[in-house]
Parts: structure tokens; sequence; C-alpha cells
């Protein structure tokens, strides 16, 4: 993960798959996008009935309520004990289902390895994702049946991406109240500064008008401060107390330092990254000209963001850069820093075929990529992690 790296030193993915196999941490799905992908979330195991997310719309089949009356029993089941308390026949068919309870938040796995090899099953995020047949189950029976036509011969562990043992999310509080102060919490835990934009971009329940409700009662308990910490964010503005010490102090380093451009590269859906969340888009000078690349919180994309401004935005597999400077002393230290974090493995090699939506070769950003490693190749510029 783009963001648990960029805050771990030497953090290493077995890491995540430790803390999930010891039981204290608790992944979920909360929502499935576009091809194999869909959004994922954190919980520690002993808060995870108050945070995990409600679950997500989902047509449930004959097939999706035979595996969670199974599973409802309790315990974990590796796939192939799944299969045959179901009486499945189809391996396909079954992981395609485990795989849409899932991204609804119905399922959770001990590890995170069959999440990376759903990831990399290799369908892009522009095709569509096989939803699985819903009515496979005859009335009275509890065995998936295969499509029409002869069913593939099930291995004895299953696909890879159904590996680790399957069990049910932890059931959510009932209480809304208990439910409410959790998200709150986690959101000033998040932000340091909680705003309307970032309450909407995490699709918080109840939206900003449930959360501002429990943190007016922070801020009259002493948990919490209120104030116009961020210009241009509005008055409801709420802050974690460390939070609002850090930005003043900040501030006063700023004001008696010397200019010096800083640049942080960021997945374009981490909740630092406060454009399209807390902050508009900034307007772009070629945005009428190339009306179809749009930044956005997309899974995969990533911005680098140089002295608190958006300078790059890379949409998802790097193939398109847009540029928000024509400011050299700002455009170079951003690309400086998406090299570095290529050449350390996070982002994998990136090929940068167009620019503001002119191809890379002979753009203006084409020198300052050469300048920082950036290989030409036939298809653009190119550079490998190390």
């Amino acid at each position: 993960s783009f963001v648990l790296s960029g805050r771990l030193v030497d953090y290493h993915p077995s890491m995540l798959d430790e803390l999930t196999a010891a039981g204290e941490v608790t992944w979920a799905g909360a929502g499935a996008l576009p091809g194999t992908d869909g959004w994922v979330s954190l919980h520690a195991a002993d808060t995870a009935p108050l945070t995990l997310p409600d679950f997500a719309e989902l047509d449930l089949g004959e097939s999706h309520r035979a595996v969670l009356d199974v599973l409802g029993g309790g315990g974990g089941y590796f796939f192939r004990q799944l299969s045959d308390a179901v009486g499945s026949t189809d391996d396909q068919l079954l992981a395609a289902v485990v795989w849409d309870l899932t991204w609804a938040g119905h399922l959770t796995n001990d590890t995170i390895s069959p999440l990376r090899a759903m990831l990399g099953a290799g369908r892009g995020s522009h095709r569509s994702r096989r939803q699985a047949p819903r009515h496979r189950v005859a009335p009275g029976r509890r065995n998936l049946r295969g499509s029409a036509g002869r069913s593939s011969m099930p291995s004895r562990t299953g696909p890879p991406t159904v590996g680790g043992r399957w069990s049910l999310t932890p059931a959510r509080e009932a209480d809304p109240t208990r439910r409410a102060h959790a998200a709150a919490e986690s959101l000033l835990e998040r932000h340091g500064v909680v705003t309307r934009g970032a309450v909407a971009s995490e699709r918080t329940p109840g939206g900003f008008a449930a959360v501002y409700k429990v943190l007016s009662a922070f801020e009259e308990s002493g948990r919490c401060r209120r104030g116009y910490f961020v210009a241009g964010l509005g008055a409801a503005q709420f802050g974690a107390t460390g939070a609002v010490d850090r930005l003043r102090s900040l501030s006063s380093e700023a004001r008696g330092a010397e200019p010096e451009t800083s640049a942080l590269v960021l997945a374009a859906t981490d909740p630092a990254n406060p454009f399209g969340a807390a902050l508009p888009w900034p307007d772009r000078v070629a945005d009428a000209a190339n009306a179809g690349h749009r930044p956005g919180r997309k899974a995969g994309a990533v911005v680098v963001v140089a002295d608190g401004a958006l300078a790059l935005y890379v949409e998802r597999g790097g193939r398109t850069l847009l540029t928000f400077s024509p400011d050299p002393a700002r455009l170079q230290p951003a690309v400086d820093a998406l090299v570095l974090a290529v050449r350390d493995g996070a982002l994998g090699r990136l090929t940068v075929e167009r620019a503001d939506g002119a191809h890379i070769l002979g753009s203006p950003l084409s020198t300052a990529l050469e300048a920082a490693g950036f290989h030409v190749t036939p298809r653009g510029l190119r550079l490998r992690s190390s």
C-alpha cells in the first residue's frame, strides 16, 4: 500500500500480513470499483465493530446467502472447506461470490494475500468486473452450480484469489451514537483539522451534519477545538489540540525561514491529500483544451504536492501526467520527489506517454523528467525502480 509506505519507515507488506494473521487488524471491503479493484478499510480489531463501514449495496442471490449461512455459524473457513460446505463444484463461481460479499463488507480474511492476488489478476479498471450469477442454487439446496456447460475441475486449494481463511466481518455496533462518536474520533485522528470537504470525501454516514453534532459536543467537553484554522474552508472547522498547535508552530517557522521548496508524493485517495476533499482541485490553463483529462481521488492515481500546492497529478498506470504549475522552481522538486518514489519501489516502473493532453516527448515537462533520470523510449519516458 502506497498509503502505508508513505508513513512507515522500511515498510514491507508482510508487516500487514502479520497483523491480520495475529488478529490485531481486520480488513474489509467498502465497495467495488470497475475491474478487479475496490475500496478497502483497515480497522483495529478491538474497535472494528464501531468503525467498520455499513454494508455496501449488493443484490444477494441464493449463492451469496448459502455462503453467509455457512460462515454465520462462526469460525474461519479455507476456500476448499467453504466449497465443500456449500456443495460447490465450480471454483470460479464460488470465488466470484466470495468477492461479491467481500467488496460489500460482509466477509474478511486472515491475510491480505488474496486481496493482492485479486488486484494483480490482470484486468484493468476500465473493464467490467464479473458479477457472480445470483440464482445458481435450487430451492431448498445449498450447493452452488456452475454455469451451463462443463465446469473446470476444482484444485485442492482453490484459486489464489481466495487463499487464507474466510469469515464474517465483526458484527457492527447497533448503537448509532457510539458509532457516530467513533467516526468523529477517527476523522480527527486522520485529518487533524476536520472540514466539511474532508467528511464528504470519506462518505461518512449522515454527512457533515451528523458529524457536526458530535464534534460540537467534543468541543464543549474540551476534546477538540473549533476555529478558523485554514483560510477559505469555512468557519465550521474542528481540530485536534495537537494538530492545531502543530499548525501554529509550522506557521511561525515559515515566517522566519528561508524559502525552500519541498515536495511530497501521496496517493490521490490518501486522507493527507486535501485536493478533491477539503480543497477543490486547482484550475489548470490546459483544462479547456484537454477536457478529457481531469484529476480525481481515484484508486491508483498519485499527486505530488510542493509547498502545500498541487504540482503534479499522475493518473493510474502512470501513462498520463497533469501539471498545475508552470514554475520550474516548483515543478523540478515535484519531479524529483516522483523519481525518488519510483526508485524506492513505491510506484514500480513508470512510463509516461502524455502530459497535459500532448505527447510527452518535446513537451516542457519532458526536460524536467529527463533531468531527473527518465530515459527516452519509443513510447515515451521511462523510469524503473532500483
